[in-house]
């Protein structure tokens, strides 16, 4: 229950944020947060990373529930023991449930955070959490994993 909860409560922050981004931003265009290093830009992504794959919307929005699929059977098959991969894996599935949520919704992904000292895609909190997730379940998978299965082995 309490992973439902928190998983919610990040696709909450994301979509509150996207809201705020759809309403105030939009209209607006950018606002600098850190000159020359951090803005916000409303981007409308009908893509993935660099407009690859663009209105494809069916193809991400089964890829994110077969990801959703995975993680789900992951806990329910108690396949992962460790804190750390699970929470990991709670982290990919908000991400990619708040930009399924806009690809349904808008049929775009909805994009406002912009690096502006390296070329870099415009993106948003549920990609935060996705590539976050990510190397946090690369890292279990590297260091963690390893040491439960030798301690099993013992």
């Amino acid at each position: 229950m309490m992973t439902l909860l928190a998983v919610l409560a990040m696709v909450l922050v994301d979509q509150v944020v996207k809201y705020w981004a759809v309403t105030v931003l939009a209209p607006i265009g950018s606002i600098p947060l850190i000159p020359g290093i951090l803005q916000l830009t409303y981007v409308e992504n009908r893509g993935a990373a660099f407009s690859l794959l663009e209105n494809q919307i069916w193809l991400f929005v089964l890829l994110a529930a077969a990801v959703v699929g995975a993680i789900v059977y992951a806990f329910r098959k108690n396949l992962i023991q460790n804190t750390w991969g699970k929470i990991s894996l709670l982290i990919i599935c908000a991400g990619a449930v708040g930009n399924v949520i806009d690809r349904i919704v808008h049929h775009y992904v909805v994009d406002m955070i912009e690096v502006l000292f390296i070329h870099f895609p415009v993106f948003n909190i549920a990609d935060i959490y996705v590539t976050v997730g990510v190397v946090m379940f690369a890292i279990y998978y590297l260091f963690q994993h390893k040491d439960s299965d030798e301690t099993e082995r013992e």
